[in-house]
């Protein structure tokens, strides 16, 4: 969807206000496999996806590890860089055609001060935000690998069936082999 009409079925934009957050965000559309940033990086950049998958990772112990999907309707950044200065551990990489909006992170808070509604809409999405990952980390200390397959089964059913099974097996924190067995018992 595009980055204005998504924010406007949450909030209530002025034809002027969505011309203005329209314009500060660009348009780039990547290839898949396309590394918007290695980990280790210090972007500065907000993306936002109207269509496509992108997911972050990590690397440990020459592994490279899933930590969470983004598909359309969404937004990320380093926040680790943007708001505690900070080396971000997570690199950011295209897992199909993408198109995303973005815009460097000072553009974005002068949006966010300059119009109330994209402050509410960032609270409200940010919050939303949150609970995804607050579910995620419940996910990984109180569920077995089986539910937390059909969680994503249950919840997330779009990216199965668009992302890679390593990538999968990964974000749930058990091995390709594993997913494979709990897979064959479905």
């Amino acid at each position: 969807m595009e980055l204005t009409k998504y924010i406007n079925t949450k909030v209530k934009l002025s034809a002027e206000e969505s011309q203005t957050i329209d314009v500060a965000f660009r348009r780039e559309l990547h290839p898949k496999g396309t590394l918007l940033a290695d980990p280790g990086n210090r972007s500065q950049k907000v993306h936002f996806i109207e269509k496509g998958m992108l997911r972050t990772f990590y690397n440990k112990d020459g592994k490279d590890i899933t930590h969470f999907f983004f598909d359309e309707n969404a937004f990320t950044m380093s926040l680790e860089s943007v708001y505690f200065n900070k080396i971000d551990p997570y690199g950011r990489e295209v897992l199909e055609e993408t198109m995303l909006r973005t815009i460097q992170v000072k553009e974005f808070n002068d949006l966010f001060n300059q119009i109330d509604a994209f402050k509410s809409f960032v609270f409200l999405v940010s919050v939303e935000t949150i609970k995804q990952f607050s579910d995620k980390l419940f996910a990984l200390q109180f569920q077995t690998a089986e539910q937390r397959y059909q969680s994503m089964i249950d919840n997330y059913s779009n990216i199965l069936l668009r992302v890679p099974l390593g990538h999968i097996a990964s974000y749930l924190g058990i091995t390709q082999q594993t997913l494979s067995v709990i897979r064959g018992q479905k």
